[in-house]
């Protein structure tokens, strides 16, 4: 009976085509709002996971990275005298106001975030995102580096003026790839950012980040440092970048009104192609109504049937998920060119398969129950 179910699908493939088209839509659905929540979300951790660092150290509690505040100078002394730290360097993160040359005389301007880092050629901050020649050009004071995709959005263009917080600076180059979320990144040397800030270097800075020695395991270094963070050097914690990345994360996603929000939209995506798969798989399964109670009327058992119509809903599923993958890369390169936040990870692929095949099967079954349980003499009429 099983081979019955590979044959209807070989010589009736004109019937089950719709079938496929919204197995495969379901899966460009649940593909594409992944790779957004993924994409916009991930964002959030932009900083971390752009860097090289191993450790994160800043105030306890922070939530998110863009809550920073001000650890004291005398946590860098305590991190320095650990052996198996072997790079440390102060980030400074500023809350600013953007303004160009046309909008510096009054008027709204653009909020950012602009980041202090070391212009150092081995620097750990975004050494996943610059070049070395573009982070030596922010040695030059008042010089920034901004996203290409935000040129637009600050007004300016490479080589262009503006004002943050009444300072002038110059875009000495753009980037790819620090977009994030809830406004523009601008990356400045940590005189520019502290100048700017008008913040003191005896003060301390927002963070400091560390590598470790290769072979140690970062959390064992953070456990060792954060039992020592009562010791008179001021109050401080320490993440692995692990950590405070899915910190940053979790809490724009679950702790905001915008990830309840984009939480809520794949659930409706969810149901969306639940529904609209059981009601094609339902419209084959009753096309072949005749069929079927020809072949219980002849002595086949109904659980014979249903085991044709669930490989038929595996195979159906099996052939969506695959026109749903090349849709979906399709899309994503799209969204790519026009610098859309969309990501995409193995886990993420593997949750829409699971999903895409349990829709398949779940609804195949639900369209050939209330088949099963007529009477064939009624639909032998």
């Amino acid at each position: 009976m099983i081979a019955l179910a590979r044959k209807t699908l070989v010589y009736e493939w004109r019937r089950f085509v719709p079938s496929v088209f919204a197995v495969g839509f379901s899966g460009v659905l649940l593909a594409m709002q992944a790779a957004l929540v993924l994409g916009i979300f991930g964002s959030a951790a932009l900083y971390v996971t752009a860097s090289g660092a191993d450790l994160w150290v800043g105030f306890p509690g922070t939530q998110s990275v863009n809550f920073g505040r001000t650890i004291g100078a005398d946590v860098e002394m305590r991190l320095r005298m650990d052996p198996d730290i072997t790079a440390l360097e102060p980030y400074q993160w500023v809350d600013g106001d953007w303004r160009t040359a046309a909008e510096s005389a009054g008027g709204g301007g653009v909020s950012i975030y602009l980041s202090g880092i070391s212009t150092g050629a081995d620097a750990l901050m975004f050494s996943r995102v610059l070049a070395g020649w573009q982070r030596a050009r922010l040695s030059a004071p008042g010089a920034v580096i901004v996203d290409r995709a935000d040129l637009a959005t600050l007004g300016t263009q490479e080589g262009g003026q503006a004002w943050i917080n009444g300072h002038r600076v110059q875009v000495v180059a753009v980037a790819d790839g620090l977009r994030g979320l809830g406004g523009a990144n601008v990356l400045a040397s940590l005189q520019t950012a502290r100048e700017i800030a008008a913040a003191d270097a005896r003060q301390g800075s927002t963070y400091f980040v560390a590598a470790v020695r290769p072979g140690v395991a970062p959390d064992a270094v953070r456990q060792r440092l954060q039992q020592a963070s009562h010791g008179g050097f001021g109050p401080y914690e320490v993440w692995t970048a692990g950590e405070f990345a899915h910190r940053s994360q979790r809490y724009w996603m679950l702790d905001t009104g915008a990830g309840a929000g984009v939480l809520f939209m794949a659930i409706v995506v969810c149901l969306v192609g639940s529904v609209v798969t059981s009601q094609s798989l339902r419209t084959v399964v009753v096309g072949s109504a005749r069929e079927y109670a020809t072949l219980n009327a002849l002595g086949v058992s109904r659980a014979a049937l249903s085991r044709v119509v669930v490989e038929q809903s595996f195979w159906i599923g099996l052939l969506g998920f695959a026109l749903a993958a090349l849709a979906s890369a399709a899309l994503l390169a799209v969204a790519a060119a026009y610098r859309v936040p969309v990501a995409l990870n193995g886990l993420a692929v593997a949750a829409c398969a699971v999903l895409v095949a349990a829709l398949s099967l779940l609804s195949g079954l639900g369209a050939v129950r209330s088949l099963l349980r007529a009477d064939p003499a009624a639909l032998l009429r």
